[in-house]
């Protein structure tokens, strides 16, 4: 017989970890499954994730009034969570944003300082010879300006944030299956979930958190509305007299023209293998994955040789005393909605649910997002009315 369930999440992501553990803070019967980071990815057959990684971007700030909502809500609970898991993930470096001297009220400098005053975040205006003497390891062209946004931005440690997330939700009674769903389908007035390990569950209401992998249409009633994209990230390797002769590096995003989308930049991170790395992404241009055999082949690729050359190009003007000898690359996903937002929204099936796509945005906001996946299913809906759910989170489908 099948194992019976209140509430099944399906994907051990960002999304889905914190979901599950709002889920069995509310209630019991809660089960999150979702197969862990595989030991080698060239080898490894099934899915993936891209939280494998040691370090995303965090800050308030964003031009959007629905995303600075979802980071600042999350951000707001950063310490809870450390403090509660007893894993720390999170450190205030502290963000710059860099582009032109803004000559209009639509460049991109401007619309970053309009969203902090409405944010009431306290920044600072930071201009060429300044910007030099601030951050000395960088090499902006004349003309920049940098906004810095000191506290409450940073960098968060994705591979911890899921751990604690999963501790916490293990903690409150859920149970954590490690196996990989190949289907769900609702029979009447509950949901079955089947395993590639030939395991079966049932469910009053199940939640598909599966990333880029939603486009599965097994895993939903119809196919969602989900582009899948190819990104490569490089990584330059620096030493520990390096890193001590900088001090403290924040984050970094920078667009070097209002034309390009320009690039994204953490600060040096200890990985697993001991070393530390600067991660810098930007593709230079878009490669989309449409099926799901697609997407587990690119991650098992490893990334695309052609941008990392451009990310290297890139490095060399940033950067220009870097030693950029010792460097490597991965590759990972972003998705993207139609709305620009995450579908958090019930299928046509109303036992089953989806909270899918991060839009490139996702990683420092995916507490709030889950927040709102559990009360999802669990009201049936999102009740939280400071968001326009129906508009903004709605899910389209092929």
């Amino acid at each position: 017989m099948a194992t019976r369930y209140r509430y099944i999440v399906i994907g051990r992501g960002m999304m889905g970890t914190a979901a599950a553990r709002y889920l069995s803070k509310w209630t019991d019967g809660v089960a999150l499954i979702g197969p862990g980071e595989p030991a080698d990815y060239r080898r490894h057959d099934g899915v993936f994730a891209s939280h494998y990684d040691e370090a995303r971007i965090t800050r308030t700030i964003d031009p959007d009034p629905v995303w600075a909502r979802l980071a600042n809500r999350s951000i707001d609970r950063y310490a809870e969570i450390a403090a509660t898991s007893g894993i720390d993930f999170y450190s205030e470096t502290g963000c710059l944003l860099v582009g032109p001297q803004p000559e209009n009220d639509a460049a991109y400098v401007t619309r970053i300082l309009d969203a902090a005053r409405r944010l009431d975040v306290v920044t600072g205006t930071v201009l060429d010879d300044a910007l030099a003497a601030k951050f000395p390891y960088f090499s902006f062209p004349a003309g920049s300006q940098g906004v810095w946004e000191a506290k409450r931005a940073g960098n968060i440690n994705p591979r911890r944030l899921v751990n604690a997330q999963v501790l916490l939700a293990e903690r409150q009674g859920a149970a954590i299956i490690p196996e990989t769903v190949s289907s769900v389908r609702q029979e009447g007035d509950f949901a079955t979930v089947s395993t590639v390990e030939g395991k079966t569950y049932q469910a009053d209401k199940v939640l598909v958190a599966a990333g880029g992998f939603s486009i599965n249409e097994n895993l939903l009633p119809r196919r969602l509305d989900l582009k899948v994209y190819a990104r490569t990230v490089a990584f330059f390797e620096i030493d520990q007299q390096t890193l001590d002769a900088w001090g403290s590096v924040p984050s970094l995003i920078w667009k070097w023209s209002e034309a390009d989308e320009g690039i994204y930049l953490l600060p040096p991170v200890r990985y697993p293998d001991g070393k530390l790395y600067i991660k810098i992404g930007g593709d230079p241009d878009d490669v989309l994955l449409p099926t799901e055999p697609e997407i587990r082949a690119w991650f098992k690729s490893g990334g695309r040789e052609s941008t990392k050359r451009h990310l290297t190009e890139v490095m060399r003007t940033l950067m220009p005393e870097l030693d950029l000898s010792r460097s490597s690359m991965a590759a990972c996903v972003t998705s993207f909605t139609p709305t620009g937002y995450p579908a958090i929204a019930m299928t046509e099936a109303d036992r089953i649910g989806v909270l899918s796509g991060g839009c490139g945005a996702a990683a420092k906001s995916s507490d709030e997002i889950g927040r709102l996946g559990a009360e999802l299913v669990h009201h049936g809906r999102i009740i939280d009315d400071a968001y326009a759910a129906e508009t903004d989170f709605r899910a389209d489908y092929l």
